[in-house]
Parts: structure tokens; C-alpha cells; sequence
């Protein structure tokens, strides 16, 4: 049980706060100042420690040895309070401004950062619930609070935000984590079915019942059954599910033996249910027996912060199962946090599976990103090749059945090294002059004739022509700066 201490040189002062403390239902040890040392280090922390003002030096040892532990200054020394000091108390103490004292430690309490060690095994508890934002911690700690109860819970949010993860973390923390985690979804269901598949049936029950099947209530025994997309479910199964929640109790499809059940029940829809009751569509009743702790799964476009945390743990995921990985560029991270996420985490988690596909291994900027993710200017980069490398190229492309030849091939070629292939340039055989010829020479006069041809057959329009060449636009304007090439040249 949770202790409040009293450190002061002042009987009378302890005397007060203790009469108050246990007259509010608080359990007190008191301690002299020169106590206080060791009633910290062998029971602390305390809900509360009552800090006399008149310590002196000994308070900002306290202050400092014990940094875990939350301090309320009685009367004033001029201290401010902050860090571990958490407020201060003046005299006479009045119930509201201790109550108010309280309610600060107790938040100090809960609120410090966990030791290392329970932070990871959180995390591994926590799959899929990344994330530092605001709204992620607060289901968090919603989940920390709900779990160690058998209180149904309702868990509302978008499709695609994580219901069932939330679902199963409530279910792992809890005393029922050594029994199953069934899920069900209600709207994937047929409902002339859903209640045969709840409940099970007995053998000859209906039309195709062969023999008896357990229902999922019945396999859920001792530990969670979840009940997804609830605000499908049709009226009349609602009816039924309302009497196995008040009676702890039903019956299969035909049969008449009542089974009870110790069933943890956790639900989840993306609908309004208040809506739906306004509508006659959803029952009241049974809306505030699933609604005992509700718990809202906040859509991924109101924590974008998260989303590069996210990434990080589905990229991580992929290269543990299918060996894959790919990186970010500061701009795609940027654009994709500016994207409006109407898929949630689901649609993310698609994404990435996409750009894994598309680029195993390899870095994705805002130019590689689906059209619709793509928020800022992409990189307009074109690469710019050294002429000689694009003229390599063009021989490789006139001489290609002879330039890739395989080695071994030209090997046992005798005539390899001393004869000089003919080539198909405009549809002739071309052979090499006796003479010889100016090779850089001849493939740039080649180039400008068929550049100019290109252009005249498209009436000097450069994309076409840059598109009949099959090069780009950049790269075709700037041959015909380089050759001194425009319209009024023909």
C-alpha cells in the first residue's frame, strides 16, 4: 500500500499533516530530517514526501539523491519548484491545495521513464503501436490500465489505425495471456451463420450439421474473444450476444444445456454506434456493455511524427522475413508525412511492400513514390554523360553484334583480330576505305543527318524527334547547340 512521508523537525507541523493525511484515508510514516536518509533508501518511493521548508541544506541533498522520488515543500524557502520538487505547500495547509500536491506526485510517478529493461520488452508487447506521439503513449497507457481488469473494452477507430493490435496487447497483458485470443470478424460473416459460429451447434441442428462444433465463445474459454467490425452485427445476434454478457451463459445452435463461459470480450468497429443507435441500427444496451473502457486508435494523418518510426519497423520486419530492405531520402520521408493516410498504417504497410518490390535494396526519393504520395518537387536530376562515353555507346550500338561477342567465340575466330566486320548502316552494307577513315569524324556527320532527318519528319518539333531517336528532350537540344543546328539551317 502507497505511504506518504513526513519529514520535519517540528512535531507540531507532523502532528497537523498526519491528523490531516489520515483523516483523508492516507497511510503516513514521519520522520526527523536526520532520518530521512535512510526511511528514502530502505522504503522509498512514497506516494508523497512532505518536505519541511526549514531543512535547509538537507533538502537539496534529498532533492538530489533521490531523483525518482517526488517532493512537496511545506512552507516556503524560496525554492521553485521543478524537477523533482513538484510543488509547494504554504501555511496553513488547506484540503484542496493538498489534494491538488497529491495529484502532482501521483502523475510524477506515473509519468517518469521506465527502466531499460521493461521499456524493451514493452516495445515487443506494444507490435505495431510505434511511435512517440501523443495520441499512440496515451493508448499506451490506457491499454497499461484496462489490461490487469476483466472490464470489456470497445475499441473505435478508422479501418486500417491497428483495433486488433490494440485487441491482442490488452490480451497479453492481462491474466488470460495464457489462454487463447480468438478474433471474429462480424461483417465477414454471414449472419444466418454468426450465431453458429459464436456459439457452436449440435449435431443434426440444421440442414449440413453432421456432427456438434464448438462455437468461438466455447474456444475462447479462459481467455479473450474479440469481436471485430461489431457495428455489423445484425440485431437479432445482438439480442443474444447482450444475454451471454449479463448471464455469463448460452446455449448451441439445438441444444438445451446451458455452458458457461469465462470470456474476456473485447470489441472493435470503425462505425458510429451512437449513430447507429440514434437509427434503431445498434442497441443501446448492448452498447454500454461492450462500452465499459472505450479506447480510441487514432488515425495515422493525426500522428504523422510516427510515421517515420513506423517505416523504420516495417522496413525492419521485411528484412527479417524476406531478407529485402530499402532507405529513405530525407524529401520522400517528408512527402509521405505530408500525405493524408486514409488507409492508416495498413495503407503504409502496403506502400512499403510496393516500393520493396520496386526497389529491393536501393534508396527511395520522392520521384520513386507512387504519384499520388508524391507532396514535394521530385529531383529533377538527369544524369549528364561525358561525350565519350555516348560515343562508346554509339558504336556499341552500330557494331553490336560483333563488339559482344563472346570471348571463346573469338578465340577460335582466326580472322578476329585482322578483318573489320561490315556493318547495315541505312539499309547498305557499309565496308571500311582502304584508306581508312576519321571514325569520330564520320559518326558525328551520321548523327547529324539522322537528327536532321528526325526533325524535318516531325516538322521540327523537338520532343517528337527527341522521341523518335529515343533520347530525351534535354539531351537531343543540347546535340543541336553543339552541332550549331536550328530551323533556319535547312
Amino acid at each position: 500500500m502507497s505511504k506518504i512521508l513526513i519529514i520535519s523537525g517540528l512535531e507540531a507541523r507532523r502532528i497537523s499533516l498526519q491528523t490531516v493525511l489520515t483523516f483523508m484515508g492516507e497511510h503516513c510514516d514521519c520522520s526527523l530530517p536526520e532520518q530521512s536518509v535512510d526511511y528514502l533508501a530502505k522504503d522509498g518511493p512514497y506516494a508523497c514526501v512532505l518536505l519541511d521548508a526549514d531543512c535547509g541544506e538537507l533538502n537539496d541533498t534529498l532533492l538530489r539523491q533521490f531523483p525518482a522520488q517526488p517532493f512537496v515543500m511545506v512552507g516556503s524557502d524560496g525554492h521553485d519548484h521543478q524537477g523533482n520538487l513538484v510543488g509547494i505547500l504554504p501555511e496553513p495547509v488547506t484540503y484542496p491545495q493538498l489534494t491538488q500536491m497529491l495529484h502532482r506526485c501521483q502523475e510524477y510517478l506515473q509519468r517518469r521513464p521506465a527502466p531499460g529493461g521493461s521499456v524493451q520488452n514493452k516495445t515487443k508487447l506494444f507490435r505495431s503501436l510505434i511511435g512517440k506521439s501523443a495520441g499512440v503513449q496515451l493508448v499506451r497507457h490506457m491499454i497499461e490500465q484496462v489490461a490487469p481488469t476483466d472490464a470489456n473494452v470497445l475499441v473505435l477507430g478508422e479501418s486500417g489505425t491497428g483495433k486488433e493490435v490494440v485487441a491482442r496487447n490488452v490480451h497479453y497483458l492481462s491474466n488470460r495471456r495464457d489462454g487463447p485470443f480468438i478474433p471474429v470478424n462480424c461483417g465477414a460473416i454471414p449472419g444466418e451463420l454468426l450465431e453458429s459460429e459464436l456459439f457452436g451447434h449440435e449435431k443434426g441442428a440444421f440442414t449440413g450439421a453432421v456432427s456438434a462444433r464448438k462455437g468461438r465463445f466455447e474456444l475462447a474459454e479462459g481467455g479473450t474473444l474479440f469481436l471485430d467490425e461489431i457495428g455489423d452485427m445484425p440485431l437479432q445476434m445482438q439480442v443474444k450476444l447482450l444475454r451471454v454478457l449479463q448471464e455469463r451463459s448460452y446455449e448451441r445452435v439445438g441444444g438445451t444445456k446451458p455452458i458457461q463461459c469465462d470470456v474476456r470480450v473485447i470489441a472493435a468497429t470503425h462505425r458510429d454506434l451512437e449513430g447507429m443507435i440514434t437509427e434503431g441500427k445498434f442497441r443501446e444496451d448492448l452498447y454500454y456493455r461492450l462500452n465499459v473502457f472505450p479506447i480510441d486508435s487514432p488515425p495515422l494523418r493525426e500522428r504523422k511524427e510516427d510515421i517515420p518510426l513506423l517505416l523504420q519497423e516495417l522496413v525492419s520486419r521485411a528484412l527479417s522475413e524476406s531478407g529485402r530492405s530499402i532507405r529513405f531520402t530525407e524529401g520522400a520521408l517528408k512527402s509521405l508525412m505530408e500525405h493524408h493516410w486514409a488507409g492508416n498504417v495498413r495503407e503504409l504497410s502496403n506502400l512499403v511492400e510496393r516500393l520493396l518490390i520496386l526497389f529491393p535494396d536501393k534508396v527511395v526519393d520522392v520521384g520513386d513514390l507512387p504519384h499520388k504520395y508524391q507532396h514535394l518537387q521530385a529531383d529533377g536530376y538527369e544524369p549528364d554523360y561525358p561525350e565519350e562515353l555516348l560515343e562508346r555507346e554509339a558504336i556499341n550500338e552500330l557494331f553490336g553484334g560483333y563488339v559482344e561477342e563472346d570471348d571463346e567465340e573469338a578465340d577460335n575466330n582466326e580472322f578476329a583480330s585482322t578483318s573489320a566486320p561490315d556493318c547495315e548502316l541505312n539499309g547498305q552494307s557499309q565496308a571500311l576505305p582502304e584508306q581508312g577513315l576519321n571514325l569520330k569524324e564520320y559518326l558525328a556527320e551520321l548523327e547529324v543527318s539522322l537528327i536532321t532527318q528526325a526533325l524535318e519528319q516531325q516538322e521540327w518539333v523537338v520532343a517528337r524527334a527527341a522521341e523518335v531517336l529515343g533520347m530525351r528532350r534535354t539531351t537531343l537540344v543540347e546535340k543541336m547547340r553543339k552541332y550549331g543546328m536550328n530551323k533556319g539551317d535547312e
